[in-house]
C-alpha cells in the first residue's frame, strides 16, 4: 500500500519549487491519497452549509477518453491531495464522483476540457460547477480592452505557464512545467511511475497549490455579467469533448442570467456549444494553412474553435459562443468544406 504523507516536501524538493519566488504563498503539506477515508469528509459529502472552493487537476498518459487517469490533485487552502488512481483504482474516482458533480463545491482548473473529458468517459462523472481559469483570464482580458479593435494575439488561449508568471495573479516562473514536458516526451507513462517521485509530486502539487490565490485576485477582477459567462462558458468546456447521444440532457442545466445584474446593464445572449461534423478529408480545410481559416472565424465571428487533433475526436469542430455568432461560423465552416 502506497504511504499517505502529511508533511511538507522535503526540504530538496522545496528548494526547487516556485514558492521561493513567492514567500507570500508557501508550500503547503501534501497527502498521498490510496483509499476515500483519506480524504476530507466536507469534500466527500458536499454540504450547502459548507461550500468549498478547491484547486482541481488532473494528470495521466494522454489524458483523454482513451487515455489513463493517475492523479487527481484537490488543493485546499491547508494542504494538497493527490489522489492516486492507479493505487486506489476505480474505487477511490468513484468516491470523488458526488463532490465533482457537486452544486457545493467550485473546482478550480485552467482549460478543464480533456480532464473532464477523461472523467466522463473513464468514470462517468460529469464535472460541474467548475470556474476555468484559461477563460477568466479571456474575459478579463475583453473587459480590460473593452472599445479596443481586437489584434490576432487576443484570440490565443493563455498557457498555464504564462497565468503563472502574470504579476496581476502570481508572477512566478514555472521551469519545472518544461522539465516534466521533457520527461514525459521521454517517457509517455511517466505518470504511471510508482511510488511517487520527489519530482513528481512536486510537479502535481504545483499545478494546483496557486490556483486558489489566483481565483481570488480573478474573481476581483470580473464583473457580475463576466461572472455570468464565466460560469457558462466553464460548464461548456466540461462538455465540449464530452459528446453524447442526448445533447447533454443529463448533465446539470446552463447557470441562467443572475437577477441581480441590472436591467440598463447589457447582457451578452447566451452562450452555446455546437459540433460540427467534418467529412473525411476536409478538416485541413477547415483549419487552413497554419490555422488561418480557424484565427479569420475567430476574428469574424467572436467564437471559441477547438479541435480534437491528435487525442481525437478527429472529425469534429466544437465551437463556443453567442447563438448568432456560433451560427455564423458554422456557415463559414460549410463554405470551406464545400470548396474544391
Amino acid at each position: 500500500m502506497a504511504s499517505h504523507h502529511s508533511e511538507p516536501l522535503d526540504s530538496a524538493a522545496a528548494a526547487d519549487a516556485p514558492s521561493d519566488n513567492n514567500p507570500e504563498l508557501p508550500c503547503p503539506p501534501y497527502h498521498i491519497v490510496t483509499k476515500p477515508g483519506q480524504l476530507p469528509v466536507e469534500f466527500l459529502e458536499p454540504s450547502a452549509a459548507q461550500k468549498l472552493v478547491i484547486g482541481f487537476d488532473c494528470e495521466g498518459v494522454d489524458l483523454c477518453r482513451n487515455g489513463a487517469l493517475c492523479i487527481m490533485q484537490l488543493a485546499f487552502p491547508d494542504a494538497v491531495y493527490l489522489v492516486d488512481a492507479i493505487e486506489g483504482g476505480k474505487e477511490l474516482i468513484q468516491a470523488c464522483k458526488p463532490a465533482l458533480e457537486s452544486d457545493h463545491i467550485t473546482k478550480v482548473i485552467h482549460d478543464c476540457k480533456r480532464d473532464s473529458e477523461a472523467l466522463y468517459f473513464q468514470f462517468g462523472i460529469k464535472l460541474h460547477n467548475v470556474m476555468d481559469t484559461q477563460i477568466a483570464y479571456s474575459l478579463i482580458q475583453e473587459q480590460e480592452q473593452e472599445g479596443k479593435k481586437k489584434t490576432s494575439d487576443d484570440y490565443n488561449y493563455i498557457s498555464f505557464v504564462s497565468l503563472l508568471a502574470d504579476k496581476r495573479f502570481c508572477g512566478i516562473p514555472y521551469p519545472e512545467k518544461e522539465e516534466v514536458r521533457t520527461l514525459l516526451r521521454q517517457d509517455p507513462n511517466f505518470w504511471t511511475i510508482r511510488p511517487l517521485s520527489d519530482m513528481m509530486v512536486r510537479a502535481a502539487t504545483d499545478d494546483v497549490r496557486f490556483l486558489l490565490n489566483i481565483y481570488e485576485k480573478m474573481m476581483e477582477k470580473l464583473s457580475k455579467v463576466s461572472l455570468w459567462r464565466l460560469a457558462v462558458r466553464s460548464e461548456l468546456y466540461c462538455r465540449c469533448f464530452c459528446l453524447n447521444d442526448n445533447q447533454f440532457a443529463d448533465w446539470s442545466p446552463l447557470p441562467p442570467v443572475p437577477d441581480d445584474i441590472e436591467a440598463d446593464v447589457y447582457v451578452p445572449e447566451v452562450d452555446i456549444l455546437s459540433v460540427l461534423d467534418v467529412p473525411p478529408g476536409k478538416m485541413g480545410r477547415v483549419i487552413g494553412r497554419k490555422g488561418s481559416t480557424i484565427m479569420a472565424v475567430k476574428e469574424s465571428c467572436n467564437v471559441e474553435i477547438h479541435i480534437g487533433g491528435a487525442k481525437g475526436p478527429p472529425d469534429r469542430v466544437f465551437i463556443i459562443g453567442p447563438v448568432k455568432e456560433v451560427r455564423k461560423a458554422e456557415a463559414i465552416f460549410r463554405g470551406r468544406m464545400l470548396e474544391f
